[in-house]
């Protein structure tokens, strides 16, 4: 019943920005952590950043200088800059949830949005 929607994907040149957010609705009890991953064609989905609620933060060491990470509330935020091309793939919020399902923290994801990074 919990629900991640994205938004924020799109297309850049090399060096260009883009900002993205994740908000999760639903029947939540609590939220420990959020996060983004992305997954590239013929890549596995790996971690690009994430935040714990106390305010702790871990980037991939390909977006560490480029990348920040935030949060409000039930919501997430990535701002991307120096965007490169190898940046381009698909985005994908998560968070850990606590909901009246589920007893324990569960992933929740979102749908995912594409990034494009090119000339």
């Amino acid at each position: 019943q919990v629900q991640l929607v994205e938004s924020g994907g799109g297309w850049v040149q090399p060096g260009g920005s883009l900002r993205l957010s994740c908000t999760a609705s639903g029947s939540i009890i609590s939220i420990n952590g959020m996060g983004w991953y992305r997954q590239a064609p013929g890549r596995e989905r790996e971690l690009v950043a994430s935040i714990i609620r106390g305010g702790s933060i871990a980037y991939a060491d390909s977006v560490k200088g480029r990348f920040t990470i935030s949060r409000d509330d039930k919501s997430v935020y990535l701002q991307m800059n120096n965007l490169k091309p190898e940046d381009t793939a698909v985005y994908f919020c998560n968070a850990g949830v606590k909901s009246r399902l589920n007893t324990a923290y569960v992933p929740s994801w979102g749908q995912g949005t594409q990034v494009t990074v090119s000339s």
